[in-house]
């Protein structure tokens, strides 16, 4: 029951993370920054790239938090998300990895551009195979219509999604939501992902 009850409350990303984000209407648009505060439906953050932006929260908003979990918490048929760059070597290499709630499994599958940074991927997909390797662990994943490894190194954050509350949205709290941008610029957003006991959204 409590894993149905996480998959309702938490239906994120594009993973997505991503994340998949349920509409209105408009142009999806990822926003990572700091709350600066919560006034009714009206959410304030301060963006990561600098601007402050206001959001319109749907009235049956939901928030998620993020758990932190191991590296050796990760195993095969785990459906992962992993913001990952290319590395000199050719290899995948893990910014973040995402542990999806079982219900979630097969959100946003498949490997697309991030922009956690530059010229990051965002692999959601099952893992097939795990090996250790010198510096962390390789990550065979699989989804359909192809497959990669992802070497995920000890530093990299593993977390997965927990239930949350508008509690979480207090002044400072990291936080990260896919918003939808309409023609003139406003955004709504029905899903807030946030900082909670200081683990901090990675994606």
């Amino acid at each position: 029951m409590r894993r149905l009850a996480i998959a309702a409350a938490l239906t994120i990303l594009a993973v997505g993370p991503a994340l998949a984000q349920a509409p209105p209407a408009g142009t999806p648009t990822r926003i990572r920054g700091t709350l600066e505060k919560l006034d009714g439906q009206t959410l304030t953050v301060q963006s990561r790239e600098g601007p402050l932006l206001t959001i319109a929260l749907a009235p049956n908003f939901t928030v998620a938090a993020v758990v932190k979990k191991r590296l050796s918490d990760i195993k095969p048929g785990d459906y992962v998300g992993a913001a990952s760059i290319k590395g000199s070597d050719g290899e995948l290499h893990a910014i973040e990895v995402l542990i999806f709630p079982e219900a979630m499994k097969g959100t946003a599958e498949g490997e697309r551009p991030w922009d956690l940074v530059g010229d990051s991927l965002m692999t959601n997909a099952t893992v097939s195979g795990i090996a250790s390797v010198s510096g962390g662990r390789a990550l065979k994943v699989s989804y359909k219509g192809g497959e990669s490894e992802v070497m995920v190194p000890p530093a990299a954050p593993v977390v997965t999604f927990g239930p949350g509350d508008a509690k979480l949205l207090t002044r400072g709290a990291a936080v990260f939501l896919i918003a939808q941008k309409a023609p003139d610029g406003s955004l709504t957003a029905s899903r807030v992902t946030a900082e909670k006991n200081g683990v901090k959204p990675p994606m």
